[in-house]
């Protein structure tokens, strides 16, 4: 192995290690809960719970788990079967209807709240991601950037994510005038030309400036 090669994989252990260690320091069982999709403007919120079991702490896969923003789509995708087979997990959403009904705010927590309801686990505490926690059935902790902290919340960010993207992969097939294969639904120039052109479809949040007064797309 290279000195430079060496350098990285002891990096990377480091940083393993301060995220176990983050979540070790509370003293008891703790799960994860992360969220993706607040800022596009249709699809849904989509929120992740994990608990990862002590004796599966000892796989090499969690060197690789971190915040899913600072991995690639494809190594995202390795790490998504890989978490699942390895924690205790739970995946829910809240659709475009109920962001426009609540408001994006209360919308993301109902959808944390349901990820929390699909694990069987006895959790003592809940580590959120953010500056707000939804109402539990067990403590709650919340951590600003806590994707980057805390490895639970880091494995629920990449099962939110992965799960998100791959949502908005088949919407595409159906509405292929909004580029949702590559931008997930984000208002990027393609998606607002498209918008422009065809108006807007049932997956569209019209709470959403861009999508307020837009005519829904017929065909």
């Amino acid at each position: 192995m290279s000195l430079k090669s060496s350098a990285k994989a002891l990096k990377t252990e480091a940083a393993f290690e301060t995220l176990k260690s983050f979540d070790a320091s509370f003293g008891v069982p703790v799960c994860g809960i992360d969220e993706v999709g607040r800022g596009p403007l249709c699809g849904p919120v989509v929120a992740a719970c994990a608990y990862i079991p002590p004796e599966n702490l000892c796989n090499s896969v969690w060197d690789l788990v971190t915040d899913s923003k600072k991995l690639s789509a494809q190594k995202r995708d390795y790490l998504f079967e890989i978490i699942k087979d390895q924690c205790v997990y739970g995946l829910a959403q809240a659709s475009a209807q109920e962001i426009d009904d609540l408001n994006i705010h209360h919308a993301t927590l109902l959808a944390m709240k349901r990820a929390h309801e699909n694990i069987d686990v006895c959790d003592s505490l809940a580590l959120i991601d953010g500056k707000f926690a939804p109402a539990l059935p067990c403590k709650t902790y919340t951590v600003v950037k806590g994707d980057s902290k805390s490895l639970s919340i880091a494995a629920a960010s990449i099962l939110a994510k992965v799960t998100r993207d791959r949502m908005m992969m088949e919407l595409h097939t159906e509405f292929p005038h909004y580029g949702w294969d590559t931008n997930a639904g984000y208002g990027t120039q393609s998606h607002m030309k498209g918008i422009a052109k065809h108006g807007i479809t049932p997956h569209h949040r019209k709470s959403f400036a861009p999508c307020r007064g837009n005519p829904l797309n017929r065909l």
